[in-house]
């Protein structure tokens, strides 16, 4: 290789490593919390219910034995306001139907709270801290959406955007770090 490529690769290789210092720098807080929450979710199922929480079974998997869902929906309401709170709001994220357990979860949007009811009888199976809820709008972003009362998660597109961006960044200029001197010292 003659001495002008060598050089023009060594520069190369300082523009990378500027490129990878600086994003790495100016992102290391983003990095930091989504890796602790990437952790942590990924050890949701196996958390003994501390993130995630413990599905349990009713009575009956068959929908032919089950109360109406505006009734379960009822006694979930019921219970969030008896058991948690009066004031909370009822607004629901979803509604999880676990036909195979028996069982129906009620998850409201507002404060990662959620109950569990048997759909055959409507007896309450469990009320829940919804942790991994939590811990998953802190990992995308979208947790700034709910604060700052966004209507289509511009924050969480925006957050999840520059982050995956600065990883492509990283997984660049990281393989060039460690092939340009490689190739450089071949020549």
């Amino acid at each position: 290789m003659e001495q002008s490529s060598r050089k023009k690769q060594a520069k190369l290789i300082h523009i990378f490593r500027k490129v990878h210092r600086v994003t790495g720098v100016s992102l290391f807080a983003f990095f930091f919390i989504v890796a602790a929450t990437g952790l942590l979710l990924g050890w949701k199922k196996h958390s003994g219910g501390i993130i995630l929480p413990k599905s349990y079974k009713g009575t009956s998997a068959d929908l032919k034995d089950w109360l109406p869902l505006d009734s379960l929906h009822t006694i979930a309401c019921s219970t969030l306001h008896d058991s948690v709170d009066a004031a909370l709001s009822l607004d629901l994220e979803r509604i999880d139907v676990r036909k195979d357990k028996g069982m129906v979860k009620f998850v409201f949007i507002d404060h990662y709270w959620g109950i569990q009811l048997d759909g055959a009888t409507g007896k309450l199976l469990h009320i829940e801290r919804r942790r991994s809820d939590f811990i998953e709008n802190i990992h995308d972003g979208s947790i700034l959406d709910y604060f700052f009362k966004t209507d289509k998660e511009q924050i969480k597109l925006v957050y999840t955007s520059i982050l995956g961006t600065a990883l492509l960044i990283f997984t660049v200029t990281g393989f060039w770090l460690w092939y340009g001197p490689k190739r450089l010292r071949r020549t």
